[in-house]
């Protein structure tokens, strides 16, 4: 029984395996649906503990950035189509955003002091979107499911009902940690080319990406902000994305000569 077992879940870990946007292999083990599920619910906790900008100038400038960012993803992505985008900013003086899987995006204030113009908050959100887009949170939550549990999973699927059983079987179990969780670098950087890309094709200009990190590491001192504690280097992340600025730069006038002119103010 037991090796059964261990063969049923090689043959999972193997079927798992999925390509991200950009062509990289990652493991993927839940569905989307439950992922979706669990963003949902991680954003309805947050709005419930956390306070919420009713600052009508605050919300009306985040939103006519994802709005002009969101209609390019479904062109490149049409699985995303049907996702249901929401978007809340948050009293918050950290400089930090985010976006779950079910397309929920949050913004905090602090991040108005760090991005100068519409294109380098575009260009924060656009890269959080990315990570949705590419399955990020999914993959991390998989290899945290498989490195915590995947040796013991056999032991523990065959024994008598018992927390750490259910914990395997209720994915709500392992969505709860899903904020703290660390991206990796490879997929900070993955989320850096999609959003540099989608940012372009939504008219924002990608070279403002570059200043907003530069914004950002000036911020660092002793304890940087939370955006790049786990990111590429600095000086990694600006040569990363000035290498594909050409082809990001041709694609913004290819927008702008089609009328992709985003009039997003704060």
């Amino acid at each position: 029984m037991r090796k059964a077992l261990i063969v049923l879940i090689t043959l999972i870990l193997i079927t798992a395996c999925a390509t991200s946007p950009t062509g990289r292999n990652q493991l993927i083990l839940f569905p989307e649906s439950q992922m979706a599920e669990m963003g949902s619910a991680a954003f309805a906790s947050m709005k419930k503990s956390q306070t919420i900008d009713t600052n009508r100038r605050h919300n009306q400038y985040v939103n006519c950035i994802v709005n002009n960012l969101i209609p390019e993803l479904n062109s490149m992505a049409p699985d995303m189509r049907s996702t249901r985008w929401e978007t809340k900013v948050f009293v918050d003086d950290s400089p930090n955003a985010f976006a779950l899987p079910g397309g929920k995006i949050g913004v905090h204030t602090g991040m108005f002091k760090v991005a100068d113009n519409p294109s380098q908050l575009a260009a924060v959100i656009g890269h959080e979107i990315g990570h949705v887009w590419a399955r990020h949170g999914n993959a991390r939550v998989s290899n945290q499911y498989v490195s915590n549990a995947g040796l013991q999973l056999a032991s523990v699927l065959a024994g008598e009902p018992t927390t750490e059983k259910q914990q395997l079987l209720n994915l709500l179990g392992v969505g709860t940690q899903l904020g703290g969780l660390a991206f990796s670098r490879e997929d900070e950087s993955e989320a850096d080319e999609i959003g540099l890309e989608l940012m372009a094709r939504a008219g924002f200009d990608p070279a403002e990406s570059v200043e907003l990190w530069r914004n950002m590491s000036k911020m660092g001192g002793s304890k940087p902000p939370e955006l790049l504690s786990t990111h590429p280097a600095n000086e990694t992340r600006i040569r990363d994305l000035q290498s594909k600025m050409v082809e990001a730069q041709k694609i913004y006038q290819q927008a702008r000569a089609r009328g992709k002119r985003p009039n997003c103010h704060l």
